[in-house]
Protein backbone atom coordinates (compact mmCIF):
# COMPACT_ATOMS: atom_id res chain seq x y z
CA UNK A 1 0.00 0.00 0.00
CA UNK A 2 1.66 2.81 -1.27
CA UNK A 3 0.78 6.60 0.04
CA UNK A 4 1.06 9.24 -2.79
CA UNK A 5 3.14 11.91 -0.46
CA UNK A 6 6.67 12.20 0.78
CA UNK A 7 5.90 13.52 4.31
CA UNK A 8 4.40 11.69 6.62
CA UNK A 9 1.56 11.86 9.18
CA UNK A 10 1.86 10.97 13.17
CA UNK A 11 -1.53 10.05 14.47
CA UNK A 12 -1.66 10.09 18.49
CA UNK A 13 -3.71 7.07 20.14
CA UNK A 14 -6.22 7.86 22.72
CA UNK A 15 -9.97 7.56 23.69
CA UNK A 16 -10.95 8.20 20.43
CA UNK A 17 -9.01 5.82 18.20
CA UNK A 18 -8.31 2.78 20.93
CA UNK A 19 -10.55 -0.17 18.09
CA UNK A 20 -9.43 -1.93 16.71
CA UNK A 21 -11.90 -0.65 13.39
CA UNK A 22 -10.72 3.25 14.43
CA UNK A 23 -7.14 2.64 14.45
CA UNK A 24 -8.05 1.07 11.21
CA UNK A 25 -9.88 3.55 9.52
CA UNK A 26 -6.76 5.85 10.98
CA UNK A 27 -4.70 4.07 8.81
CA UNK A 28 -6.45 3.88 6.03
CA UNK A 29 -7.09 8.06 5.89
CA UNK A 30 -3.26 8.22 6.19
CA UNK A 31 -1.61 7.71 9.49
CA UNK A 32 2.27 6.26 8.90
CA UNK A 33 2.90 6.32 12.52
CA UNK A 34 1.20 6.16 15.64
CA UNK A 35 1.89 8.19 18.61
CA UNK A 36 1.04 6.31 22.19
CA UNK A 37 1.53 9.05 24.67
CA UNK A 38 2.52 7.95 28.08
CA UNK A 39 1.48 11.02 29.85
CA UNK A 40 -2.03 9.49 29.90
CA UNK A 41 -3.57 5.72 30.11
CA UNK A 42 -2.08 2.37 31.53
CA UNK A 43 0.40 -0.06 30.18
CA UNK A 44 -2.59 -2.00 29.71
CA UNK A 45 -3.85 0.51 27.36
CA UNK A 46 -0.72 1.36 25.22
CA UNK A 47 -0.13 -2.76 24.80
CA UNK A 48 -3.57 -3.06 23.31
CA UNK A 49 -3.46 -0.39 21.32
CA UNK A 50 -0.33 -1.50 19.83
CA UNK A 51 -1.05 -5.28 19.75
CA UNK A 52 -4.07 -3.56 16.97
CA UNK A 53 -1.90 -1.83 15.33
CA UNK A 54 1.03 -5.10 15.29
CA UNK A 55 -1.95 -7.02 13.74
CA UNK A 56 -3.34 -4.61 11.37
CA UNK A 57 0.37 -4.09 10.30
CA UNK A 58 0.02 -8.00 9.52
CA UNK A 59 -2.77 -7.40 7.21
CA UNK A 60 -2.13 -4.14 5.07
CA UNK A 61 1.47 -5.49 4.53
CA UNK A 62 3.45 -2.74 5.24
CA UNK A 63 5.48 -1.86 8.08
CA UNK A 64 3.82 0.66 10.67
CA UNK A 65 5.87 2.76 13.41
CA UNK A 66 4.69 3.26 16.46
CA UNK A 67 6.57 6.23 18.69
CA UNK A 68 6.34 6.05 22.44
CA UNK A 69 6.23 9.51 24.00
CA UNK A 70 7.48 9.79 27.21
CA UNK A 71 5.92 12.20 29.68
CA UNK A 72 8.94 13.84 31.33
CA UNK A 73 9.17 15.96 34.47
CA UNK A 74 5.89 17.43 35.49
CA UNK A 75 6.32 20.41 37.32
CA UNK A 76 3.32 21.27 39.36
CA UNK A 77 1.98 23.79 42.09
CA UNK A 78 0.67 21.50 44.93
CA UNK A 79 -2.89 21.10 46.40
CA UNK A 80 -4.82 24.91 47.09
CA UNK A 81 -7.14 24.46 49.82
CA UNK A 82 -10.32 25.82 48.64
CA UNK A 83 -9.40 24.03 44.94
CA UNK A 84 -8.79 27.37 43.26
CA UNK A 85 -7.67 30.73 43.91
CA UNK A 86 -7.47 34.23 42.18
CA UNK A 87 -4.37 36.43 41.93
CA UNK A 88 -4.41 39.94 40.93
CA UNK A 89 -1.68 41.55 39.33
CA UNK A 90 0.45 43.22 42.15
CA UNK A 91 0.42 40.35 44.89
CA UNK A 92 2.80 38.84 46.90
CA UNK A 93 2.56 35.30 46.40
CA UNK A 94 5.22 32.63 48.24
CA UNK A 95 5.68 29.17 46.78
CA UNK A 96 7.97 26.32 49.34
CA UNK A 97 8.04 22.48 49.88
CA UNK A 98 5.68 22.99 53.17
CA UNK A 99 2.80 20.31 51.78
CA UNK A 100 0.22 22.27 53.15
CA UNK A 101 -2.38 23.42 50.94
CA UNK A 102 -2.13 26.62 49.63
CA UNK A 103 -4.04 29.82 50.18
CA UNK A 104 -3.98 33.57 48.64
CA UNK A 105 -0.50 34.37 50.17
CA UNK A 106 1.14 31.16 49.60
CA UNK A 107 1.24 27.54 48.21
CA UNK A 108 3.36 24.46 47.92
CA UNK A 109 5.67 23.64 45.24
CA UNK A 110 7.22 20.45 46.12
CA UNK A 111 10.34 20.77 43.36
CA UNK A 112 13.03 22.48 45.38
CA UNK A 113 15.07 22.04 42.00
CA UNK A 114 13.40 24.82 41.51
CA UNK A 115 14.23 26.83 44.14
CA UNK A 116 17.68 25.59 43.48
CA UNK A 117 17.94 27.16 40.17
CA UNK A 118 15.74 30.35 40.40
CA UNK A 119 17.16 33.68 41.15
CA UNK A 120 15.80 37.50 41.96
CA UNK A 121 14.41 38.54 38.63
CA UNK A 122 13.70 35.13 37.46
CA UNK A 123 10.10 34.43 35.85
CA UNK A 124 7.14 31.49 37.21
CA UNK A 125 4.59 30.95 34.99
CA UNK A 126 1.81 29.40 35.84
CA UNK A 127 -1.05 27.37 33.67
CA UNK A 128 0.87 27.63 30.51
CA UNK A 129 1.74 31.25 31.30
CA UNK A 130 -1.88 32.21 31.80
CA UNK A 131 -0.05 33.31 35.58
CA UNK A 132 3.39 35.19 35.63
CA UNK A 133 5.09 35.55 38.58
CA UNK A 134 8.34 37.53 39.03
CA UNK A 135 10.67 35.77 41.61
CA UNK A 136 11.90 38.86 44.21
CA UNK A 137 14.18 36.29 46.77
CA UNK A 138 14.54 32.74 46.84
CA UNK A 139 16.20 30.23 48.94
CA UNK A 140 16.86 25.97 49.17
CA UNK A 141 13.21 25.76 50.16
CA UNK A 142 11.10 28.63 48.91
CA UNK A 143 10.62 31.80 46.64
CA UNK A 144 9.04 35.06 47.30
CA UNK A 145 7.20 36.24 43.86
CA UNK A 146 5.39 39.35 43.17
CA UNK A 147 2.33 38.40 40.77
CA UNK A 148 2.90 40.14 37.12
CA UNK A 149 -0.10 38.72 35.19
CA UNK A 150 -3.04 37.57 38.01
CA UNK A 151 -5.51 35.14 37.03
CA UNK A 152 -7.31 32.06 38.36
CA UNK A 153 -4.68 28.80 40.08
CA UNK A 154 -6.40 25.61 40.90
CA UNK A 155 -4.71 22.28 41.99
CA UNK A 156 -1.87 20.64 40.68
CA UNK A 157 -1.44 23.21 37.31
CA UNK A 158 1.90 23.21 35.86
CA UNK A 159 5.09 25.55 36.24
CA UNK A 160 7.44 26.41 33.47
CA UNK A 161 10.73 28.32 34.27
CA UNK A 162 11.78 29.85 31.18
CA UNK A 163 15.71 30.63 31.02
CA UNK A 164 16.68 28.29 33.76
CA UNK A 165 18.35 25.23 33.26
CA UNK A 166 16.81 23.10 36.06
CA UNK A 167 19.39 20.57 37.30
CA UNK A 168 17.29 17.49 36.67
CA UNK A 169 17.16 14.39 34.33
CA UNK A 170 14.32 14.24 31.54
CA UNK A 171 14.06 10.86 32.78
CA UNK A 172 11.67 10.13 36.03
CA UNK A 173 11.27 6.94 37.83
CA UNK A 174 7.74 6.66 36.07
CA UNK A 175 8.86 7.75 32.91
CA UNK A 176 12.14 4.61 33.56
CA UNK A 177 9.12 2.51 34.23
CA UNK A 178 7.53 3.41 30.66
CA UNK A 179 10.92 2.97 28.89
CA UNK A 180 11.08 -0.42 30.15
CA UNK A 181 7.47 -1.62 29.05
CA UNK A 182 7.79 0.31 25.90
CA UNK A 183 11.21 -1.15 24.72
CA UNK A 184 10.31 -4.87 25.93
CA UNK A 185 6.59 -4.76 23.68
CA UNK A 186 9.81 -3.64 20.83
CA UNK A 187 8.72 0.01 19.94
CA UNK A 188 10.24 1.63 17.76
CA UNK A 189 11.01 5.33 18.10
CA UNK A 190 11.14 7.28 21.97
CA UNK A 191 10.63 10.58 22.34
CA UNK A 192 12.02 12.30 25.14
CA UNK A 193 10.37 15.53 26.66
CA UNK A 194 12.07 17.50 28.48
CA UNK A 195 15.39 17.85 27.28
CA UNK A 196 17.69 20.83 27.65
CA UNK A 197 21.22 19.91 27.18
CA UNK A 198 22.78 16.90 25.30
CA UNK A 199 23.83 14.96 28.25
CA UNK A 200 20.25 14.36 28.23
CA UNK A 201 20.52 12.47 25.15
CA UNK A 202 23.45 10.16 26.42
CA UNK A 203 21.82 9.27 29.30
CA UNK A 204 18.75 8.12 27.40
CA UNK A 205 21.14 6.48 24.74
CA UNK A 206 22.38 4.70 27.89
CA UNK A 207 19.18 2.83 28.62
CA UNK A 208 17.62 2.44 25.41
CA UNK A 209 20.67 1.32 23.27
CA UNK A 210 19.84 0.13 19.77
CA UNK A 211 16.25 -1.21 20.40
CA UNK A 212 14.51 1.94 19.37
CA UNK A 213 15.80 5.29 17.73
CA UNK A 214 15.51 8.08 19.67
CA UNK A 215 13.60 11.22 19.09
CA UNK A 216 14.55 14.79 20.72
CA UNK A 217 11.00 16.72 22.16
CA UNK A 218 12.40 20.18 21.67
CA UNK A 219 10.63 21.97 23.99
CA UNK A 220 12.89 24.22 26.47
CA UNK A 221 14.60 27.08 25.53
CA UNK A 222 17.50 26.08 26.97
CA UNK A 223 17.88 22.45 24.14
CA UNK A 224 17.48 25.75 21.56
CA UNK A 225 21.12 26.87 22.95
CA UNK A 226 22.54 23.30 22.49
CA UNK A 227 20.82 22.47 19.34
CA UNK A 228 23.17 21.14 17.21
CA UNK A 229 24.47 18.49 19.36
CA UNK A 230 21.57 17.57 20.36
CA UNK A 231 20.74 17.21 16.63
CA UNK A 232 23.40 15.22 16.25
CA UNK A 233 23.32 12.79 19.17
CA UNK A 234 19.83 11.71 18.48
CA UNK A 235 17.82 10.19 15.40
CA UNK A 236 15.47 12.22 14.74
CA UNK A 237 13.36 15.74 16.70
CA UNK A 238 9.91 17.31 17.44
CA UNK A 239 9.53 20.48 17.31
CA UNK A 240 7.11 20.19 20.35
CA UNK A 241 5.46 24.33 20.06
CA UNK A 242 3.03 23.39 23.31
CA UNK A 243 5.93 24.01 26.05
CA UNK A 244 8.27 25.93 23.26
CA UNK A 245 5.71 28.52 22.70
CA UNK A 246 5.33 28.98 26.62
CA UNK A 247 8.58 29.47 27.72
CA UNK A 248 9.59 31.35 24.80
CA UNK A 249 7.72 34.82 23.34
CA UNK A 250 4.68 33.00 20.62
CA UNK A 251 6.53 35.31 17.86
CA UNK A 252 9.58 33.51 18.04
CA UNK A 253 8.29 29.93 17.84
CA UNK A 254 8.01 30.33 13.59
CA UNK A 255 11.60 31.31 13.47
CA UNK A 256 12.72 28.34 15.71
CA UNK A 257 10.70 25.98 14.53
CA UNK A 258 12.11 26.69 10.53
CA UNK A 259 15.67 26.88 12.44
CA UNK A 260 15.35 23.67 13.86
CA UNK A 261 13.79 21.82 10.91
CA UNK A 262 16.76 23.45 8.86
CA UNK A 263 19.37 21.87 10.96
CA UNK A 264 18.05 18.48 11.21
CA UNK A 265 17.97 18.88 6.99
CA UNK A 266 21.36 19.53 7.02
CA UNK A 267 22.44 16.56 9.54
CA UNK A 268 20.27 14.20 7.93
CA UNK A 269 17.84 13.66 10.72
CA UNK A 270 14.10 12.97 10.40
CA UNK A 271 12.03 16.10 12.10
CA UNK A 272 8.68 16.12 12.96
CA UNK A 273 6.62 19.29 13.76
CA UNK A 274 3.70 18.73 16.23
CA UNK A 275 1.10 20.87 18.89
CA UNK A 276 -1.90 22.33 18.01
CA UNK A 277 -1.52 21.89 13.91
CA UNK A 278 -5.44 21.27 13.33
CA UNK A 279 -6.41 22.01 16.96
CA UNK A 280 -9.97 23.15 16.31
CA UNK A 281 -10.72 20.20 14.24
CA UNK A 282 -10.94 18.31 17.89
CA UNK A 283 -14.71 19.78 18.05
CA UNK A 284 -15.46 21.08 14.75
CA UNK A 285 -15.18 18.52 11.43
CA UNK A 286 -12.95 21.32 9.59
CA UNK A 287 -9.56 22.86 10.62
CA UNK A 288 -9.34 26.65 10.61
CA UNK A 289 -7.56 28.71 7.53
CA UNK A 290 -4.94 29.26 9.81
CA UNK A 291 -4.52 26.03 10.71
CA UNK A 292 -4.59 24.47 7.23
CA UNK A 293 -1.37 27.27 6.53
CA UNK A 294 0.46 26.06 9.47
CA UNK A 295 0.75 22.57 8.15
CA UNK A 296 1.23 23.39 4.60
CA UNK A 297 4.40 25.98 5.62
CA UNK A 298 5.74 22.86 7.85
CA UNK A 299 5.65 20.71 4.52
CA UNK A 300 6.94 23.68 2.23
CA UNK A 301 10.10 23.53 4.35
CA UNK A 302 10.46 20.20 3.93
CA UNK A 303 9.74 18.65 7.18
CA UNK A 304 9.75 14.50 7.49
CA UNK A 305 6.33 14.21 9.22
CA UNK A 306 3.32 16.23 11.27
CA UNK A 307 1.32 15.51 14.03
CA UNK A 308 -1.70 15.32 15.55
CA UNK A 309 -1.89 15.02 19.19
CA UNK A 310 -5.70 15.66 20.61
CA UNK A 311 -6.86 15.47 17.15
CA UNK A 312 -6.87 12.10 17.01
CA UNK A 313 -6.17 10.92 20.68
CA UNK A 314 -9.25 12.15 22.09
CA UNK A 315 -11.27 14.70 19.31
CA UNK A 316 -14.41 13.87 18.00
CA UNK A 317 -13.67 13.72 14.36
CA UNK A 318 -10.27 11.64 14.25
CA UNK A 319 -10.38 10.34 10.84
CA UNK A 320 -11.51 13.79 9.10
CA UNK A 321 -8.25 15.23 10.83
CA UNK A 322 -6.07 12.38 9.71
CA UNK A 323 -7.81 13.16 6.09
CA UNK A 324 -7.44 16.67 5.75
CA UNK A 325 -3.90 16.50 7.05
CA UNK A 326 -3.42 13.85 3.81
CA UNK A 327 -5.06 16.12 1.38
CA UNK A 328 -2.98 19.35 2.80
CA UNK A 329 0.43 17.29 2.18
CA UNK A 330 -1.02 16.13 -1.40
CA UNK A 331 -1.87 19.45 -2.40
CA UNK A 332 1.48 21.34 -1.53
CA UNK A 333 3.63 18.34 -2.89
CA UNK A 334 1.76 18.74 -6.22
CA UNK A 335 2.47 22.03 -6.34
CA UNK A 336 5.37 23.29 -9.00
CA UNK A 337 7.01 25.82 -6.62
CA UNK A 338 7.39 22.59 -3.81
CA UNK A 339 10.37 21.44 -5.45
CA UNK A 340 11.66 24.58 -6.13
CA UNK A 341 11.68 25.59 -2.74
CA UNK A 342 13.57 22.06 -1.45
CA UNK A 343 15.83 22.39 -4.08
CA UNK A 344 16.56 25.84 -2.85
CA UNK A 345 17.03 24.76 0.87
CA UNK A 346 18.87 21.75 0.44
CA UNK A 347 22.29 22.14 2.82
CA UNK A 348 25.57 20.99 1.21
CA UNK A 349 26.52 17.57 1.66
CA UNK A 350 29.45 16.13 4.01
CA UNK A 351 32.51 15.13 2.28
CA UNK A 352 31.89 11.77 2.94
CA UNK A 353 31.54 8.59 0.51
CA UNK A 354 27.67 8.21 1.46
CA UNK A 355 27.02 11.69 0.99
CA UNK A 356 28.73 11.91 -2.38
CA UNK A 357 27.25 8.63 -3.64
CA UNK A 358 23.43 9.81 -2.19
CA UNK A 359 24.15 14.04 -3.62
CA UNK A 360 24.86 12.22 -7.16
CA UNK A 361 21.52 10.26 -6.47
CA UNK A 362 20.12 13.32 -6.69
CA UNK A 363 21.68 15.09 -9.52
CA UNK A 364 21.05 11.60 -11.43
CA UNK A 365 16.90 11.08 -10.08
CA UNK A 366 16.88 14.61 -12.26
CA UNK A 367 18.68 13.81 -15.14
CA UNK A 368 17.04 10.62 -16.12
CA UNK A 369 14.33 10.59 -13.95
CA UNK A 370 14.29 6.59 -12.70
CA UNK A 371 10.34 5.33 -12.03
CA UNK A 372 12.28 5.03 -8.56
CA UNK A 373 15.13 5.35 -6.11
CA UNK A 374 16.03 2.36 -3.86
CA UNK A 375 17.94 1.80 -1.09
CA UNK A 376 19.15 -1.12 0.40
CA UNK A 377 19.96 -1.08 3.76
CA UNK A 378 20.25 -2.96 7.17
CA UNK A 379 20.89 0.25 9.61
CA UNK A 380 18.90 2.60 7.83
CA UNK A 381 21.62 4.75 7.37
CA UNK A 382 21.75 4.55 3.59
CA UNK A 383 17.68 5.18 3.64
CA UNK A 384 18.09 8.22 6.20
CA UNK A 385 20.97 9.57 4.12
CA UNK A 386 19.15 9.49 0.40
CA UNK A 387 16.12 11.00 1.84
CA UNK A 388 18.19 14.11 3.70
CA UNK A 389 18.86 15.01 -0.60
CA UNK A 390 14.67 14.71 -0.96
CA UNK A 391 15.37 13.66 -4.41
CA UNK A 392 12.26 13.51 -7.23
CA UNK A 393 11.68 10.41 -7.04
CA UNK A 394 9.70 8.34 -4.64
CA UNK A 395 12.64 6.20 -2.42
CA UNK A 396 12.10 2.30 -2.13
CA UNK A 397 13.37 1.92 1.27
CA UNK A 398 15.03 -2.05 1.66
CA UNK A 399 15.94 -3.89 4.55
CA UNK A 400 16.39 -6.59 5.73
CA UNK A 401 15.42 -5.97 9.27
CA UNK A 402 11.66 -5.20 10.25
CA UNK A 403 12.55 -3.15 13.04
CA UNK A 404 14.88 -0.56 10.62
CA UNK A 405 11.33 -0.70 8.47
CA UNK A 406 9.37 0.67 11.10
CA UNK A 407 11.78 2.91 11.89
CA UNK A 408 11.82 4.27 8.49
CA UNK A 409 8.04 4.70 8.11
CA UNK A 410 8.74 8.05 9.90
CA UNK A 411 11.44 9.69 6.95
CA UNK A 412 10.83 11.47 4.36
CA UNK A 413 10.01 9.68 1.00
CA UNK A 414 10.58 6.66 2.52
CA UNK A 415 8.02 3.53 1.24
CA UNK A 416 10.14 1.03 3.80
CA UNK A 417 9.92 -2.68 2.73
CA UNK A 418 11.32 -5.38 4.54
CA UNK A 419 13.35 -7.93 2.36
CA UNK A 420 15.49 -11.14 3.06
CA UNK A 421 18.71 -11.30 3.82
CA UNK A 422 21.45 -11.30 0.42
CA UNK A 423 24.72 -12.21 0.05
CA UNK A 424 26.00 -10.64 -3.43
CA UNK A 425 24.97 -7.64 -5.41
CA UNK A 426 23.61 -9.45 -8.04
CA UNK A 427 20.98 -10.58 -5.44
CA UNK A 428 20.25 -7.59 -3.80
CA UNK A 429 19.54 -5.99 -7.28
CA UNK A 430 17.50 -9.05 -9.01
CA UNK A 431 15.33 -8.67 -5.61
CA UNK A 432 15.52 -4.77 -5.71
CA UNK A 433 13.85 -4.88 -9.34
CA UNK A 434 11.44 -7.55 -8.26
CA UNK A 435 9.90 -5.43 -5.35
CA UNK A 436 9.98 -2.27 -7.60
CA UNK A 437 7.45 -3.82 -10.02
CA UNK A 438 5.79 -5.78 -6.70
CA UNK A 439 4.99 -2.96 -4.89
CA UNK A 440 4.13 -0.38 -8.27
CA UNK A 441 6.72 1.94 -8.62
CA UNK A 442 8.35 0.68 -11.46
CA UNK A 443 7.39 -1.36 -14.90
CA UNK A 444 8.89 -3.26 -17.23
CA UNK A 445 11.32 -0.87 -19.16
CA UNK A 446 11.82 1.43 -16.80
CA UNK A 447 14.67 2.30 -15.08
CA UNK A 448 15.78 2.45 -11.13
CA UNK A 449 18.41 3.63 -9.16
CA UNK A 450 19.48 1.70 -6.26
CA UNK A 451 22.08 2.57 -3.68
CA UNK A 452 23.73 0.45 -0.85
CA UNK A 453 26.78 -0.28 1.29
CA UNK A 454 28.78 -2.99 0.27
CA UNK A 455 30.07 -5.20 2.22
CA UNK A 456 26.09 -5.67 3.09
CA UNK A 457 25.29 -6.02 6.97
CA UNK A 458 28.28 -3.05 7.22
CA UNK A 459 26.44 0.17 8.92
CA UNK A 460 27.24 3.56 7.66
CA UNK A 461 29.34 2.82 4.39
CA UNK A 462 27.06 3.71 1.74
CA UNK A 463 29.29 3.13 -1.39
CA UNK A 464 27.26 1.90 -4.14
CA UNK A 465 25.14 3.75 -7.03
CA UNK A 466 23.94 1.57 -9.92
CA UNK A 467 21.07 2.41 -12.18
CA UNK A 468 19.28 -0.82 -14.07
CA UNK A 469 16.49 -1.41 -16.51
CA UNK A 470 13.41 -3.39 -15.44
CA UNK A 471 13.67 -6.23 -17.40
CA UNK A 472 10.36 -8.91 -17.60
CA UNK A 473 7.36 -9.15 -15.37
CA UNK A 474 7.24 -9.96 -11.99
CA UNK A 475 8.17 -13.01 -10.61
Amino acid sequence: MRRSRNAKIVATLGPASSTEAQIQSLFDAGADVFRLNFSHGSHADHAERLRIVRKLEQEVDRPIGVLLDLQGPKLRIGTIAEGKIQLATGDRWRLDTDPTPGNATRAPLLHPEIFAAVHAGAELMVDDGKVRLRVERSGPDFAETTVMVGGLVSDRKGVNVPGVVLPISPLTEKDRDDLDFGLELGLDWVALSFVQRPQDIQEARALVGDRAWIMAKLEKPSAIDHLEAIVQLSDGVMVARGDLGVEMPPEQVPELQRRIVRVCRRLGKPVVVATQMLESMVTLPVPTRAEASDVATAIYDGVDAVMLSAESASGSFPREAVLMMDRIIQRVEQDPTYRTGLEASNAGAEATTADAICYALRRVAGLIAPAATITYTASGFTGLRAARERPATPILGITPHLATARRMALVWGVHALPSPEVRHVSDMVNYACRAAQSEGFAKPGERVVIVAGLPFGSTGNTNLLHIVQIEGATR
